[in-house]
């Protein structure tokens, strides 16, 4: 067994696309085989994915070795006129992925011989994968839940939340490690499991891909207009923009906006059809736009293009902080925040010396704040901050120690140490 081995389970890997959790799995795997680890990414068949790019393969790390096990999306290849069992999407619509997942595993397992697994969330069917072939290798295991994945809210579904339970449980049993991305997210898992071992639950935030900001400038004469971006999916639940919009409307009919000097720019915000029905109900589809994906250094030079950026984040998100954050951060436009102040995301932001934060759900309270944002735009100089420490390159450092560690301490652990 080679000491600095990894068989790591990501479904989200280049080339899929509209993804922004791909970048964590692509730092990690990548610093790692820089470093001289052999790693082993066990990812799912192009063909589950929604959406991909041949443009994404050029992101590959060369020395990181990529095997693709048979995976289907449930809602797509196993529907009939578009419906199925829901015993087909447990824990997800990609569950033909574990018995691929597991199968590929173990011939990988049986040629490398791995160290450590590591398995990566938000796909619950990877955490499956990873405790299975934990239990079937002895191989020592880590889990990146990055968020919650048992909310008090989510997944709505009794049988959904039994399976998210029991996975859970079962990492807190048998993990060497669980990595968190935020600190209220550790404090939960600590009070969910108060017997578990202190330095069980350890936090690697998100942070900005470097490499990936390589030789990208702003687009000139980007638009005659303010634009105002949101680059990511807007989720209805999560991230409900429906009293934002609201404020626009008010703020359109007061005469205080319009389309020819504004533009809101959400790209890729999924949920296409509800929202352009809610803008033209309120009657502002001239100033709220909506774009496709794009692919992904696309985004960043779109980013670094515009005046300002958009960032949503309802309070049944608290103790989350999207990966976005961590590029707007290296971007260093000002952000408009709608969000909770006391939540993780909103402590972060609140810390930047650009910010603008408001209630997402208090359409009074976002007018204000738009208009002194709008404001202040084009008014005030640009602060510099220190943005390394945000770098997902530095996050991946810790992340190898914690493998290290965890390697350690299950070989200490077998041989009674």
């Amino acid at each position: 067994m080679n000491p600095k081995s990894v068989l790591y389970v990501a479904f989200h890997y280049p080339p899929i696309l509209g993804s922004s959790g791909v970048l964590r799995s692509l730092a990690f795997t990548r610093h790692l085989s820089e470093n001289g680890w052999h790693t082993t990414v066990l990812s799912a068949s192009l063909s589950s994915y929604k959406s991909w790019s041949n443009e994404q393969l050029s992101m590959l790390p060369p020395n990181v070795e990529v095997i693709r096990a048979f995976s289907r999306n449930s809602a797509k290849s196993f529907s009939i006129k578009g419906r199925y069992f829901s015993f087909m999407a447990q824990p997800d619509n990609w569950q033909s992925w574990i018995v691929g997942g597991v199968i590929s595993g173990l011939i990988a397992i049986g040629k490398q011989k791995p160290a450590i697994i590591v398995s990566t969330y938000p796909i619950a069917s990877a955490h499956i994968i990873g405790y299975l072939l934990h239990r079937l290798s002895g191989i020592p295991w880590v889990a990146d839940f990055r968020d919650p994945m048992l909310q008090a809210d989510y997944p709505a579904r009794g049988v959904t939340r039994r399976i998210f339970s029991w996975i859970e449980r079962k990492a807190v049993k048998h993990c060497q490690r669980i990595i968190v991305t935020t600190q209220g997210t550790q404090q939960l898992y600590q009070q969910r499991f108060c017997d578990a071992k202190p330095q069980l639950f350890t936090v690697i935030p998100n942070g900005y891909d470097a490499l990936a900001f390589e030789g990208l400038t702003a687009s000139a004469g980007e638009s005659s207009k303010i634009v105002i971006l949101h680059s990511g999916v807007i989720y209805p639940s999560e991230r409900d923009p429906s009293s934002f919009f609201q404020a626009l409307a008010q703020l359109k009919h007061d005469k205080l906006i319009d389309a020819d000097t504004l533009e809101i720019r959400l790209r890729a915000p999924g949920h296409e059809d509800l929202y352009q029905s809610m803008l033209e109900q309120l009657d502002i589809s001239d100033i709220v736009t909506l774009k496709p994906i794009i692919p992904y250094r696309q985004a960043l030079r779109e980013m670094l293009s515009v005046d300002g950026l958009l960032l949503i984040q309802a309070a049944n998100c608290n103790l989350q902080i999207p990966a976005k954050v961590y590029e707007y951060i290296c971007v260093n436009k000002p952000i408009l925040g709608l969000m909770p102040l006391e939540g993780d995301t909103g402590q972060l932001v609140s810390s930047l010396p650009q910010s603008y934060i408001s209630p997402l759900d208090n359409s009074d309270k976002i007018s204000s704040t738009l208009m002194e944002y709008l404001t202040k735009l084009n008014v005030q100089s640009t602060a510099q901050i220190e943005t390394q420490q945000y770098s997902r390159q530095s996050q991946a450092v810790i992340f190898e120690k914690v493998l290290a560690q965890a390697i350690i301490q299950a070989a200490n652990k077998d041989v009674g140490i």
